[in-house]
């Protein structure tokens, strides 16, 4: 929850903007401004205060615990020129905080932080636990200092600068102790807690393994073990969380790195392992007793396979999804001596990379979306066409990886997007308007396989923006349809023209004609004239929302091909698509509207849209 807390009616109008924007995020805070920010400090994740930062800092000065507990806090001055990041810029969210309120104002977000400033990932914003000096190894980053990357994990993190270098890759062979090496140790009174080698400088560590941070090094914790938990029936949540930790601790593994608890279907619902994971904050995967059954184990056993119908539930839920049995399965030990009534298996999982496939829009800047630039900025690989990466190459992070190739090699591109993804890196692959239209996203998804993480991310396409320029082209059922028979027969294309045509649906054509393709526009629109009148609207659109954007708006029967090129999208309406006022408008039939008149031009009102 977002507390609003304003002291004028300025500030208490631009807070009223907010909560209408975010009716069920905020909570508008009344009455004194220093018992409204007492209570939202104490209240909400995050505050919002539309007063002056040093009114802010002397009221919020005496509630301050750690950072780690603290609410962000952003500071909105009388003007409402400014959305500024104060308290809790990373753990608190206030600097993302700010730049969602400054959109919402009109404001401009103010980011002090120095990685932010730098476009810097923030060793404590990549989504995992950390550990250790994260302030000193931050500061050693951001001077150009040697910064040693340890990863003996995969894991798909952000760029980082190009100080920070890789010195290991994976863990010696021994470096995670087996159960009997680790008790076998203890037993010893030694300690199966491994230490952390020294390092030549500062660094950062990505290990599931327990341990100490050395002098200016972060160790980050990856989501990389999966526990699977067999219970019987009213096993305590003690006996069932104390036997996950105890096995974590004796096997030198850290219980940060848990991402999930595994069982079978029929323990779904056990309190003594629900109560376990919520201990955890991980989340509960099941699976059903074939499945089970059908992984092979090292422990099968007579009990589970009569009580649930799979002779194993802790290993083979552990291992299900795939990785490496670390800690076969134990039993509990209870104090009054009963028979044990939860056993436990720990398994690494396999690294998962990341693919996001980014649609960057038509072209314009402000059309390329929030959910777009943040994934670019998410990722340490960029794969794309070259023209592509020259229009965003800014608004990647420092150290970046880019991977680009010209006109034609869309299949290379999407393989080597797949196969970084599957190294474990965090891979963008980035095509215009939507990566999923006539773009990157089919040929890497048809090389991917389930090893990966795949994200799509929307984008406004060509012909969208095609249509916004020209009015309304696309009011009712419409098809868009790629001329290039470079890996299409042409057979194929004419049939579906001819099919739009008889069906009577708006076409927009892609790819519609080339130096080497000159045929296929002319013969495309011959077929749509057998079905409409010559006095049918054409648009033709030429780099929709780039500087050198051009448009016309003709009919079917005057289109001159030779206007057309590789870089143009034509939109042809239907036997209802009018010229309205200058644009090109497809009704949408509504029952009450009436028939819009046949003329070249028309000015006048529409009744209002419907919902």
């Amino acid at each position: 929850m977002i507390g609003l807390i304003s002291a004028t009616a300025a500030g208490a109008a631009a807070r009223d903007r907010l909560a209408s924007a975010w009716p069920s995020r905020t909570r508008v805070y009344e009455g004194s401004v220093g018992d409204a920010v007492r209570r939202a400090f104490t209240e909400c994740e995050q505050v919002v205060c539309f007063l002056a930062t040093g009114a802010v800092v002397r009221l919020v000065a005496p509630l301050l615990r750690d950072k780690h507990v603290d609410p962000g806090v952003v500071c909105v001055d009388e003007a409402g020129r400014f959305a500024v990041s104060l308290l809790g810029g990373h753990e608190g969210g206030a600097n993302a905080l700010s730049r969602e309120v400054a959109d919402v104002l009109g404001a401009e977000a103010v980011v002090t932080t120095a990685t932010d400033a730098v476009g810097v990932a923030g060793l404590d914003t990549l989504g995992v636990p950390v550990e250790g000096d994260v302030a000193g190894v931050t500061r050693a980053a951001l001077d150009g200092e040697p910064v040693a990357l340890h990863a003996e994990l995969a894991y798909p993190l952000p760029a980082l600068p190009l100080n920070v270098t890789p010195q290991s890759i994976h863990p010696a062979p021994d470096a995670v102790p087996t159960l009997p090496q680790a008790l076998d140790s203890a037993r010893a009174g030694g300690t199966p807690i491994a230490p952390a080698e020294p390092l030549p400088t500062a660094g950062v560590r990505i290990t599931d393994r327990v341990v100490q941070p050395a002098d200016r090094e972060v160790v980050l914790r990856p989501p990389s073990l999966v526990v699977g938990v067999g219970a019987s029936k009213g096993a305590p949540v003690d006996e069932v969380l104390g036997l996950v930790r105890d096995t974590l601790r004796d096997a030198g593994l850290s219980p940060l790195c848990v991402a999930r608890l595994a069982t079978v279907d029929a323990k779904a619902g056990e309190p003594g392992i629900v109560g376990a994971a919520e201990a955890l904050g991980v989340p509960v995967v099941t699976y059903d007793a074939g499945t089970l059954a059908a992984v092979t184990v090292p422990n099968p056993s007579d009990a589970p396979l009569e009580a649930v119908g799979t002779p194993s539930v802790a290993e083979a839920a552990a291992l299900a999804a795939g990785g490496e049995l670390l800690v076969p399965k134990r039993k509990s030990v209870r104090a009054d001596g009963k028979p044990a009534m939860a056993t436990c298996a720990v398994v690494r999982s396999a690294p998962r990379g990341r693919l996001a496939v980014v649609g960057l829009g038509p072209g314009a800047r402000d059309l390329v979306t929030p959910r777009a630039r943040d994934e670019l900025r998410a990722a340490s690989v960029l794969v794309g066409l070259d023209q592509y990466v020259d229009q965003i190459r800014d608004l990647l992070r420092p150290g970046t990886r880019i991977l680009e190739s010209g006109l034609g090699a869309e299949e290379e591109r999407a393989r080597t997007a797949v196969a970084e993804a599957r190294k474990g890196q965090a891979v963008a692959l980035i095509g215009s308007g939507d990566a999923g239209v006539y773009a990157m996203a089919s040929p890497a998804l048809a090389e991917a396989s389930d090893d990966i993480d795949v994200v799509g991310v929307p984008g406004v396409t060509a012909a969208l923006a095609a249509a916004a320029i020209l009015g309304a082209p696309l009011g009712h059922d419409h098809v868009s349809i790629s001329l290039s028979d470079l890996h299409t027969p042409w057979e194929v294309i004419e049939r579906r023209v001819r099919a739009a045509a008889e069906a009577d649906i708006v076409v927009t054509f892609y790819n519609p004609r080339s130096r080497g393709r000159d045929w296929q526009l002319p013969k495309a629109l011959g077929i749509l004239a057998g079905h409409r009148e010559p006095g049918t609207p054409v648009g033709v659109v030429r780099n929709a929302s780039r500087a050198d954007e051009s448009h016309r708006l003709t009919t079917l029967g005057e289109l001159d091909p030779a206007w057309v090129d590789m870089m143009t999208v034509v939109t042809v309406g239907n036997t209802a698509t009018r010229r309205i006022a200058g644009r090109m408008v497809t009704p949408r039939g509504y029952r009450w509207q009436h028939p819009v008149p046949d003329t070249t031009d028309h000015t006048g009102t529409t009744p209002k849209e419907s919902s």
